[in-house]
């Protein structure tokens, strides 16, 4: 569904991202997993459309990304950013039917998709009468996947969607993401720095440093049968802080 092969991309005379072969099957969720600047968000903004690669191609759903079928092939892939990336002058409503509504879709396509939309992200109607600011973070990035989803696409591409959220909110979004990519049999690439992040909504992790993937399997493969001693370090850099016993009565 989506495949990379040699792909390379420097800025200022720096590489960002060298890869040589990645492929994420349809239906599967990889999560690109790193420490910040190790070409994960590159990698996804690439497949998007928004950068260019210095060399290497990018295939998704089995059409080459080059700049003739990058407008086409954008509206296959629904593409998610922190607090969902909403445009702050448009109600929730308008913010979800935008590309739709510039595809000449009718009012009653339209609103039977938001009703959709809306039973699947659950959240109340009314939110959409709502500008970006007056929608809680959370309610942001529900919004946010709803637009993402509004044209039915067979990739969802996240770039930390869920890293500016509080904790336990997160912590529900992620639960419903893993359960969201489970019904809908999309294909995801998904991007955290996040340890459990990843292991919660991801089939399999991809971990990279300084540009290239050092690992790739679940995370019980990364856990337990380590390719690298970097792979060990970072998982646990994030482990639980170890609470003291609750004093007993």
């Amino acid at each position: 569904m989506i495949e990379v092969v040699g792909l390379r991309k420097s800025f200022d005379g720096t590489l960002a991202l060298d890869v040589d072969h990645l492929n994420v099957g349809a239906s599967t969720t990889l999560v690109l997993l790193g420490p910040s600047g190790c070409g994960k968000s590159t990698l996804l903004r690439l497949v998007v459309g928004l950068l260019v690669p210095d060399a290497g191609t990018i295939s998704v759903v089995g059409t080459p990304l080059t700049p003739t079928t990058r407008g086409a092939l954008r509206l296959r892939m629904g593409y998610v950013i922190q607090e969902g990336g909403l445009f702050p002058h448009l109600t929730a409503a308008d913010n979800v039917a935008l590309v739709a509504q510039e595809l000449g879709w009718d009012r009653a396509r339209i609103a039977a998709r938001l009703r959709e939309l809306l039973e699947f992200v659950r959240i109340p109607a009314q939110l959409l009468e709502r500008y970006p600011s007056q929608l809680s973070g959370g309610q942001r990035q529900r919004v946010g996947l709803m637009r993402a989803l509004m044209l039915d696409p067979e990739v969802l591409l996240m770039d930390e969607p869920l890293g500016a959220l509080d904790p336990m909110i997160r912590a529900d979004l992620q639960r419903d993401l893993r359960q969201a990519f489970e019904r809908l049999k999309k294909t995801v690439l998904f991007v955290t720095h996040d340890v459990s992040e990843a292991a919660i909504v991801g089939d399999e992790i991809a971990l990279l440093r300084a540009g290239r993937i050092v690992q790739r399997g679940t995370f019980a493969d990364l856990a337990t049968r380590p390719a690298d001693p970097f792979v060990t370090a970072f998982l646990k850099a994030q482990r639980p802080v170890a609470f003291p016993e609750p004093a007993r009565a």
